[in-house]
């Protein structure tokens, strides 16, 4: 698209500011404006490659912000009281407000000021982050001990072991559920659901109209270069997200309003809750400062005259001499490129909104009548799906399965998962266009990539550790014969039922929920060097009344986390060699005419059946391991035990009523109601697993169709030619400038 050149009938007798600006730029020597007075210097911000530097930095800050939930989402349940179906649903909703609007961008597209409208849903989006941080503020201070006062600091006494009648705790629990209390929890919740769906309501124009405003007015060999490079910027992303997550979760939540006499936990209490909502704020801002530049781009700029410098010469080399006596792109006529353009829009912008609406569905049945359409879209569906509940849960299950702090999660996802993504995408790509891949052989990129992919997802199923052996929850193995509990042991005690303040006896690798329920009734801090531990004493419920040391039981097998990652990152990489060859195979599997569209139909698919159903899936899969929940105002609120290991026990009657034998009286019968959902459930590390692999096998399958019918196309089509008298070239998906036939389907 050219500059524009005054009103209609008018001809012009010099060239205006902008394109006599950009003659100057082209005949002077180092690409710097003739000196002439006479002549207006164009703006800065009419400089494609500018925009296409402000487009990565903005698409860079948005996946962060869009990304950050799910490295902050174990805290968040955490802070107020969610379960992983519910998260999972919170993470969804990003997802919600983008498929309600993202199939009218095809339609708006051309029609509005491209860089103002990317502005504004930057601004939308930086306003969402700066309402997920809302509740933060609107909510009472984090009580990681129920049990404490809330006019006094926190402090160990408050789960001690304590005669009946001289400890009200067990009543406050049920004294908070006021009306004002459950009010306060639904509007927490309902700010942070809408924020989410304005987040993804905001990230709607910036993507489209930012890639078809740089295809427009960059030059068509830069146009490719530019995109690749917002890819790479925009795909660390994520990465940069479970980064700052990692930073941000060590800080502890009430940062900004800490108790006078400070706090006792440390970053590996199961009770710590980081600053999560710290990192919103950060990559709010960053949004904001990002879309400032947009309001200051025009609504079209001259188009693009010179080739990168670079470029040249890589292609000197590169190229054949048979290349070097066809016509360049830049060289094309102006006829040549508006037909190329009214080629590319002739699809919606002709239509008003209501005929768009009429003719979509028709549009649609046509588009998924063609079988390789409709099977790569399945199997990016489930790679989607798989990719979907991985990225929100992934670094939960690393804090559960293997024991270490959700800093710890983000940081090894950061470094090895999505660096693994980026490069699987790039080599995807490299062997697309090394290779020279037909339709057939990108069919058998996508297939082995995938059976490989499934093959390293085997050892996954055996990497993990087993659950800790939790005093009345969990079953108790004839090994530790004097850990059957009876409620004679805390008789003298009053427990609170709705008390977190996990104890391990170091001698039996045992866990209590509270020093009350082992019957500890005092405590002492011994100080060390690096920090101080403290312990419990004179519990009447543990073997021999051993002191039992504060926090959760360690882990005896942490350090397998990191080949656990490995093999996941190994996983994914091989995943994402699909990407670049199913998408060749979308463009070239429809009409030419029907491109553009059905990439946006694919996207939509996408959303619909993976991204918005998939993480609440993969929760309500976490939720069913459950064995102990947290109870609110009555109610399920955050898992505190998972069972790692029932598939080996098989999760039979016999074992829920061993479970149940071994509860209390004082709170045994809240935490059955943990328990039963946990009776029938494989185990988490399985159940989480077994969900990605079988999402894998799907898309093996869709794959290995896809591949038959290409080969049988491929053998339709050498039996045509040897009948007819005049040999049809099969084209390939990576084609020179002249293989580009009318009607391009696989």
């Amino acid at each position: 698209m050219g500059p524009r050149i005054g009103p209609a009938g008018e001809v012009p007798q010099v060239p205006d500011k902008e394109t006599k600006a950009t003659m100057g730029t082209e005949n002077t020597p180092g690409g710097k404006a003739s000196p002439d007075p006479q002549d207006v210097r164009p703006s800065v911000f009419h400089n494609i490659k500018l925009f296409v530097l402000c487009h990565s930095l903005l698409q860079l800050a948005q996946l962060m912000i869009s990304g950050y939930l799910k490295s902050s989402i174990s805290t968040v349940e955490k802070r107020f009281g969610l379960s992983s179906q519910t998260s999972g649903l919170l993470a969804s909703f990003n997802e919600v407000g983008n498929t309600a609007l993202i199939v009218f961008v095809s339609y708006f597209g051309s029609r509005v000021h491209r860089p103002r409208m990317i502005g504004y849903g930057a601004i939308l989006v930086a306003l969402a982050g700066l309402l997920m941080t809302l509740p933060h503020f609107i909510s009472e201070p984090y009580r990681y001990d129920n049990t404490s006062p809330e006019d006094m600091p926190q402090d160990f006494k408050a789960s001690l072991c304590l005669p009946t009648t001289s400890a009200p705790a067990s009543a406050p629990s049920n004294g908070n559920c006021s009306s004002y209390t459950e009010t306060q929890h639904l509007s927490v919740v309902g700010i942070m659901f809408v924020a989410q769906t304005l987040l993804g309501v905001g990230g709607v124009p910036i993507q489209p109209f930012g890639i078809s405003y740089i295809d427009d007015f960059a030059h068509n060999s830069n146009s490719p270069l530019y995109l690749g490079i917002l890819f790479a910027v925009t795909m660390m992303g994520p990465g940069l997200a479970f980064g700052l997550g990692s930073l941000m979760l060590r800080l502890y939540v009430d940062i900004n309003q800490m108790p006078e006499g400070g706090i006792s936990l440390t970053i590996k209490d199961p009770r710590w809750v980081g600053a999560w909502w710290l990192g919103f704020l950060i990559a709010a801002g960053a949004v904001a400062l990002a879309a400032i530049p947009y309001f200051f781009f025009p609504k079209e700029m001259p188009k693009e005259k010179r080739e990168l410098q670079f470029r040249r010469k890589v292609l000197a080399v590169t190229d054949s001499p048979a290349r070097k006596g066809k016509d360049s792109p830049s060289k094309q006529s102006p006829g040549e490129s508006t037909k190329k353009q009214d080629g590319l829009v002739q699809i919606a912008p002709n239509l008003t909104v209501i005929q768009f609406i009429k003719v979509f569905p028709r549009v649609l049945l046509q588009t998924l009548r063609h079988p390789i359409f409709l099977l790569v879209v399945l199997s990016q569906v489930c790679l989607s799906s798989m990719a979907a509940g991985m990225a929100t849960f992934l670094p939960k299950f690393l804090e559960r399965q293997f024991s270490i702090t959700a800093s710890y999660a983000n940081l090894l996802i950061g470094c090895l998962s999505f660096p693994s993504v980026i490069v699987g995408i790039v080599v995807g790509g490299v062997l697309v266009k090394r290779l020279h891949l037909g339709p057939v052989g990108c069919g058998a990129l996508c297939l082995l990539g995938m059976l490989l992919c499934l093959f390293f997802s085997l050892p996954l199923f055996f990497i993990g550790c087993s659950s800790h052996q939790i005093a009345g929850i969990t079953h108790q193995t004839s090994a530790h014969p004097g850990l059957e509990l009876s409620p004679s042991c805390m008789e003298a005690c009053s427990c609170p039922l709705d008390g977190f303040n996990p104890v391990c006896d170091p001698s039996t690798r045992v866990e209590y929920i509270t020093p009350c329920h082992a019957g500890c009734s005092s405590w002492v801090v011994q100080d060390a060097l690096d920090n101080s531990q403290v312990f419990y004493t004179n519990c009447s419920c543990v073997v021999e009344g051993n002191p039992v040391l504060a926090g959760s039981c360690d882990s005896t097998c942490s350090h397998l986390v990191v080949p656990f990652l490995l093999l996941v990152s190994l996983g994914s990489a091989l995943a994402c060699l699909t990407h670049t060859p199913s998408f060749m195979l979308i463009l070239r599997g429809v009409k030419k005419e029907d491109k553009t569209l059905a990439v946006g139909i694919q996207f939509m698919f996408l959303r619909i059946l993976a991204w918005m159903p998939s993480p609440v899936i993969h929760g309500s899969a976490i939720d069913t391991t459950c064995v102990h929940w947290a109870l609110s105002c009555g109610r399920r609120a955050v898992c505190r035990y998972y069972n790692n290991d029932l598939l080996r026990n098989r999760g039979t009657q016999r074992n829920l009523k061993a479970q149940r034998r071994l509860a209390w009286d004082g709170c045994g019968e809240d935490l059955l109601a943990g328990l039963g959902t946990g009776s029938w459930s494989l185990s988490a590390l399985r159940r989480f697993i077994g969900l990605q692999f079988f999402f894998k096998t799907g898309s093996v399958i869709c794959f290995a169709l896809v591949l038959a019918v290409l080969r049988q196309q491929d053998k339709e089509a050498r039996t045509k030619e040897s009948r007819s008298s005049p040999a049809v070239e099969q084209q390939l998906l990576v084609s020179g400038p002249g293989k580009k036939p009318e009607d391009s389907r696989v």
